[in-house]
């Protein structure tokens, strides 16, 4: 494993929103040569800068980064280009023969980049009209429920208003008579489309909710509100996926009449908690990472210099 391998290794940095891996990501592509492959869903959107805690373009000068500002925030981006994307980048760094960093938090792009897309049968549409008239008449709580009876890890993983999730999870079962998660679980076993080495960061609540406050004061006092009211102007609409990212969905519901300030302030620091919530449980699955436990005085830099120290043999350029 290398380098020199015909196959690319992937470094994943991983761990909740908050948890410092972009801070530490930098630092060891500053020290190996090596380049950085953003794993995030929100930050493919150009001009959603602050919100999703986009490196600076100074730092971005210096460290390359791949997969960010790739689409307009009026386009509904999916993880099939994101694997399209992120393979193209992964095949160019592996040509000059650079460490490749993947860092990032949302789950499904680190899963479809490392193993692969679990497709699953084709939709079947009258069971999603079904189900989705059976929510918009009794709310997503029951079906959540059912969910939970036929495929509890799936509804362990799923949060109870994810409608979209819900409908795909029980149209699976209906159509196969088995539970999603189980079939996610067989392609994760038999497929692993590179080298993977996982690096998981982790911090205990207090911090984690410390660092998420001092996080959102931060976009506050950068301009936040009126980054997003930048992108509310502009002549093309933001999608579905742009305009529901944590963060954006709070302030649009502020400019739009619909809370107050302090109220949408609030909402995403709450928001944010439920999210690395839900990270927690989705990290869990990668069993191989080396979970890193992280307090409030740690140095990123330093923690970056011992991995060093103990992975540099795969991480070292290849001479121009």
């Amino acid at each position: 494993m290398g380098l020199a391998a015909s196959r690319p290794l992937l470094t994943f940095v991983i761990g909740c929103t908050g948890s410092g891996k972009g801070q530490f990501g930098r630092a060891l592509a500053r020290r190996t040569g090596g380049e950085i492959i953003s794993a995030d869903s929100m930050k493919v959107y150009r001009r959603m800068d602050i919100g999703t805690a986009k490196p600076p373009p100074g730092v971005r000068a210096e460290i390359p980064h791949h997969l960010i500002d790739v689409v307009e925030p009026s386009v509904d981006f999916s993880v099939a280009q994101y694997v399209e994307l992120a393979d193209a980048a992964i095949a160019s760094v592996h040509a000059r023969r650079r460490p490749i960093f993947v860092v990032g938090g949302t789950p499904m792009y680190i899963k479809a980049v490392s193993e692969g897309l679990f497709e699953g049968p084709s939709a079947d549409g009258a069971i999603r009209t079904r189900l989705r008239a059976e929510a918009t008449e009794a709310g997503t709580g029951p079906l959540h429920e059912r969910l939970r009876r036929v495929d509890p890890a799936a509804a362990q993983r799923i949060h109870p208003n994810d409608l979209r999730r819900i409908v795909r999870a029980l149209e699976v079962f209906e159509l196969t008579g088995q539970p999603i998660s189980a079939l996610q679980t067989q392609w994760d076993r038999e497929h692993r489309r590179y080298e993977c080495l996982f690096i998981g960061l982790q911090r205990e609540r207090a911090d984690q909710n410390q660092r998420t406050n001092q996080r959102v004061q931060r976009m506050f006092e950068a301009g936040f509100v009126e980054e997003v009211a930048a992108l509310l102007r502009e002549p093309v609409p933001l999608s579905r996926t742009a305009g529901k990212a944590l963060g954006y969905a709070e302030i649009i519901e502020h400019l739009e009449g619909r809370a107050s300030l302090a109220e949408a302030v609030e909402n995403i620091k709450i928001n944010t908690r439920h999210l690395a919530k839900a990270q927690r449980t989705w990290f869990k699955r990668f069993t191989l990472a080396e979970w890193i436990e992280l307090k409030l005085e740690d140095d990123p830099e330093l923690l970056a210099e011992q991995l060093v120290a103990r992975y540099g043999s795969v991480w070292s350029p290849s001479p121009r």
